[in-house]
């Protein structure tokens, strides 16, 4: 009996659900409007979400069948178009209502060799038919952590729908889930490392440098070994290859709670680095850490895909290991979902292999650690493992065990107290899960701002130093007719504002009024951006223009000359600060005896000076003293002579050597 409030799509999802459930429409409806509640509104939703609920824990028994026979996918793709347009008043609106609404294929803007090739794979991933936005694809998520988590859901999503306008269409969510489902079948078929005894919760994630792979070679200092390396859940392991087989692995145990890391590294033949292809890890267990390489004709797509998979690894034991995880099922729980972050971005490299997406998009840790205030959203991450329900068919934890992917050890009655504990199903509405997408969306709205001010400097990253100094002097500019006015104060050049300059000036040290003045002076300036606010300042000046055209007049040499000119003024500078800390260095070590005894006597003098005098009165005598020395008078009182005899102490004074070495001791 079809619901006239409903939409075709969730009477259909209404009368499978009842198919699956073995009962009748009816039955189901009475159930649900047993437990409703008038009060929060949107019926025909909440409606949709306790059918999905209840049949989504049918579908996760025997999971690994549906994948196979397709049936997983269809249902839950009918799923999302329901809860996304459950009624009649929210019909999906005609996706192509002409030729020009279709969507159209957006491709990276560094990709302009393989276009082609990606414009003949997109039709297969798009149609005619409805699509699905972002938010029934979190929601999905929220139940059932297979085609994504609802931590990085969004991101997933943005990552997945981009070459079609943000809107997943179900070949391509059905591809995604057919490489899930074969990146988990290729993953249990991988040896175990030579020499090594997997832990009962330890499994193989990613293997390369077999003979169907491509290699990965280890440096130590000038020799190079190829081998094969694996990643698993608490380690790295490398066997070096062998004549007929491999060696017995190095294992790099990434579970440890000590000061450990990977990071890139450049590497080449005989350990020059060369080529930017490699990562390093580094621990006290090794003094001179693990340098592994990929190598790869164009990119470095392989090395940055171990580098994140590896990272994640060590950020989720941090992780566990931070927020004191002790329990057996918290911990496994995180263990299952790190694992199908891991699983979902092999199979998203699968689908997307001429654009290959960004690993972090896919990863848990890896892309909270990144991102802005994604500190909190891992707190709350935690919060929510404390009442993770582990026994429950759709938890990330059930799923891999039908799957045939994991069973690790937890006993039976740990399973049953957290049965009796949480009888609700994943993705029940509660104040955790409430929290946690508060505190995503707060991390994906500052995540936009960062973006949003990176771009903004894009422009700025590949100007020469001659358009940079340009730009400067431009922005300098506002500071310009301050600096005059300052000058002329100190110069004398305005008599009166000069003595009103030193009146103010003494009163506020005499009477230690510093802080006071300083005060005042950054309350001008928040009146000043007031006023610039108000102004609409920002509207006015929406943009700096730096003009960077060289003189009419002078020639293309003129202009090479000039540019050199500035490199060696540069250059000067530089040299000239290194031979004033060598002399100062020279000084402090009695190098130059006589010159290091005028400075400690004058040193001491200060010293006493400052212990007896109150520091206002040497403030102000200071003031007076460089006033005076700017003025008419103070240049006739001038002493070239002494200052003739300071430079030529100075300039006696012998800088320390400096030697150059090729290798450092």
């Amino acid at each position: 009996m079809e619901r006239k409030h409903l939409s075709s799509i969730a009477n259909h999802v209404l009368r499978t659900t009842a198919q699956e459930l073995g009962t009748s429409v009816e039955h189901l409806v009475e159930e649900f409007e047993a437990g409703w509640n008038p009060e929060v509104g949107d019926y025909s939703r909440k409606l949709m979400e306790f059918c999905s609920s209840k049949a989504l824990i049918s579908l996760c028994q025997n999971i690994e069948e549906r994948l196979n026979n397709g049936s997983y996918s269809r249902f839950t793709y009918d799923m999302m178009l329901a809860w996304e347009n459950p009624s009649d008043a929210l019909l999906e609106k005609p996706q192509a209502e002409n030729e020009d609404s279709k969507i159209s294929v957006n491709l990276p803007p560094d990709l302009d060799d393989i276009p082609l090739f990606y414009s003949d794979l997109m039709p297969l991933l798009v149609n005619d038919g409805p699509s699905v936005g972002e938010d029934a694809f979190v929601w999905l998520g929220s139940l059932v952590p297979l085609v994504a988590d609802i931590v990085n859901g969004r991101f997933t999503f943005e990552t997945l729908t981009a070459p079609t306008g943000n809107r997943l269409f179900f070949p391509a969510y059905d591809k995604f889930l057919k490489e899930i489902d074969n990146c988990m079948k290729h993953l249990q078929k991988q040896a175990t490392p030579k020499g090594v005894e997997l832990a009962d919760d330890e499994y193989i994630l990613h293997v390369e440098g077999t003979a169907t792979t491509q290699r990965v070679v280890r440096h130590i200092e000038g020799t190079s070994w190829p081998g094969r390396l694996t990643l698993t859940n608490h380690a790295l392991f490398f066997e070096a290859s062998g004549v007929l087989t491999y060696d017995d692995a190095l294992k790099i145990d990434l579970s440890r709670d000590i000061e450990h890391g990977v990071k890139p590294a450049a590497t080449g033949p005989w350990g020059a680095p060369l080529f930017d292809k490699a990562i390093i890890y580094e621990s006290p267990e090794f003094q001179e850490g693990v340098l592994l390489e990929f190598p790869e004709m164009t990119s470095s797509t392989r090395r940055d895909h171990w580098l994140a998979l590896t990272k994640e690894v060590l950020l989720m034991h941090k992780f566990l290991s931070k927020f004191k995880a002790e329990s057996p099922i918290q911990a496994w729980e995180m263990h299952a979902r790190t694992i199908l972050s891991i699983i979902r971005l092999h199979a998203a490299r699968e689908m997307l292999r001429i654009c290959p997406p960004d690993p972090t998009k896919f990863l848990i840790l890896a892309l909270y650690d990144e991102l802005p205030k994604g500190d909190y959203v891992l707190e709350q991450l935690a919060e929510s493992l404390n009442k993770v329900n582990i026994a429950q068919p759709c938890s990330a934890h059930s799923i891999l065990r039908k799957m045939n992917f994991s069973e690790p050890t937890i006993s039976e009655i740990e399973e049953k107290g957290v049965n009796e504990k949480r009888e609700t199903i994943a993705g029940s509405k509660n104040d955790d899960k409430t929290s946690l997408e508060t505190a995503i969306n707060q991390t994906r709205k500052e995540e936009r701002e960062v973006v949003n001010a990176k771009e903004a400097i894009e422009g700025l990253k590949d100007e020469g130093i001659s358009e940079n100094a340009l730009i400067l002097m431009e922005l300098l500019k506002p500071l310009k007719s301050g600096f005059v006015w300052f000058w002329k104060t100190l110069s004398w050049e305005r008599p009166g504002t000069t003595l009103v300059v030193i009146a103010i000036v003494t009163v506020i040290v005499y009477k230690e009024w510093v802080g006071k003045a300083i005060s005042a002076g950054l309350l001008v300036l928040v009146a000043k951006m007031i006023q610039a606010r108000q102004e609409k300042l920002k509207d006015k000046q929406k943009e700096i223009t730096v003009c960077t055209a060289f003189e009419p007049t002078a020639s293309t040499r003129e202009n090479i000359v000039s540019a050199q000119y500035m490199y060696m003024t540069i250059c000067q500078i530089i040299h000239q600060a290194n031979v004033t800390i060598l002399k100062l260095h020279s000084v402090l070590v009695s190098r130059a005896p006589k010159h290091a005894n005028v400075m400690m006597v004058g040193i001491t003098g200060l010293a006493i000076l400052f212990a007896v005098t109150p520091l206002k009165y040497l403030i102000i005598s200071a003031v007076f003293h460089w006033m005076i020395m700017r003025s008419k008078l103070g240049k006739y009182m001038k002493n070239n002579q002494n200052e003739r005899r300071v430079k030529e102490w100075w300039d006696s004074i012998p800088p320390t050597p400096v030697r150059i070495v090729d290798q450092c001791l």
